[in-house]
């Protein structure tokens, strides 16, 4: 199964909403491009690539987030499903948890 058939949006559209949304901030703010990236701890060109393609390291996005006082996200990521009911939660504690994986398609 592809990717793009689980999700509703593109990974592109997904990077270039999170560029747009640090792009809005750092105008809030009154900064350059230079300005921010400088500030940021991030390379100009890496900076204005990311507000451009919405391409970025990790690395350099966790640094844009620590300026824009913004990190709780990173926390919530992949952390553990939410349950509707008690069934749900039941079955999972029902699944052995995997230590690695064993399909390699």
């Amino acid at each position: 199964m592809d990717i793009s058939t689980i999700i509703d949006t593109s990974p592109n559209a997904i990077l270039k909403g999170i560029a747009e949304r640090v792009k809005e901030r750092r105008l809030e703010r009154n900064l350059t491009q230079r300005a921010f990236a400088k500030r940021a701890g991030v390379g100009y060109d890496a900076y204005r690539k990311f507000e451009s393609t919405g391409e970025i390291t990790l690395h350099n996005l966790v640094l844009c987030a620590i300026l824009l006082d913004d990190v709780e996200g990173f926390f919530e990521l992949f952390t553990k499903k939410s349950y509707q009911s008690i069934n749900d939660l039941l079955k999972t504690k029902e699944v052995k948890k995997r230590k690695r994986g064993v399909r390699n398609e």
